[in-house]
């Protein structure tokens, strides 16, 4: 991998699997020679953890945490897909699978969990949690979506259309962090921050990513 840049935390949306770029975006992110983590969404994982939220009126903190073991659903899944990638639950364990040129997907249970700077509620999503991931690695942060997305949107502008959550603006805010969203029709975006080759393909979002924003 690229030595002497600092890394890239990638977060993939949950509903990339759904629009059928999950595939293609995984073959850019294992291609990548630039040192990268990836964050997963919760996908409909996390759909569950709402459903049973709304259902049984469960306390915030309490989904909360099942929403952080759905993203570790999706990151296992992930971690099956692609021979490169890994998961990694610690810092330590990420900066270790990137100096072995793996891509670590974070389990974030564990670092969350003892992470007073997060809050435990439905503002904070992975969005939120990419972005400070990023902050402690000292990271840029790409957050991958299935929706188009205007590059000349601003976060606060993000948060009003749905695209991310509200504590990702105010992390990216404090820490001043490079960041990006990316949208369907942004892959070769993806592959030249990640330094990978890139072919062009013809997958589109699908309507219901289209209309979740995610």
């Amino acid at each position: 991998m690229t030595a002497g840049r600092s890394p890239v935390v990638v977060k993939l949306g949950g509903s990339l699997a759904e629009s059928r770029r999950l595939a293609s975006t995984l073959k850019i992110v294992g291609a990548a020679r630039q040192s990268c983590v990836v964050v997963p969404g919760g996908g409909t994982f996390a759909d569950a953890v709402r459903a049973a939220h709304k259902k049984h009126r469960l306390p915030e903190t309490v989904s909360h945490r099942m929403a952080l073991l759905a993203m570790h659903q999706t990151g296992m899944m992930l971690s099956a897909m692609h021979p490169r990638l890994v998961p990694a639950e610690t810092l330590s364990a990420i900066r270790r699978a990137m100096a072995e040129s793996r891509i670590p997907v974070w389990l974030p249970l564990k670092l969350i969990d003892a992470d007073t700077r997060v809050s435990a509620d439905w503002r904070t999503t992975s969005d939120a949690l990419a972005a400070r991931l990023a902050e402690r690695l000292g990271a840029s942060v790409v957050l991958v979506k299935s929706c188009r997305v205007d590059s000349e949107a601003t976060p606060a502008q993000l948060v009003r259309q749905g695209i991310v959550d509200p504590a990702f603006d105010e992390i990216v805010a404090r820490s001043a962090i490079p960041w990006r969203v990316l949208g369907a029709g942004d892959e070769a975006e993806l592959a030249q921050r990640l330094s990978a080759p890139y072919r062009a393909g013809r997958l589109k979002p699908s309507k219901r990513a289209i209309a979740r924003g995610r």
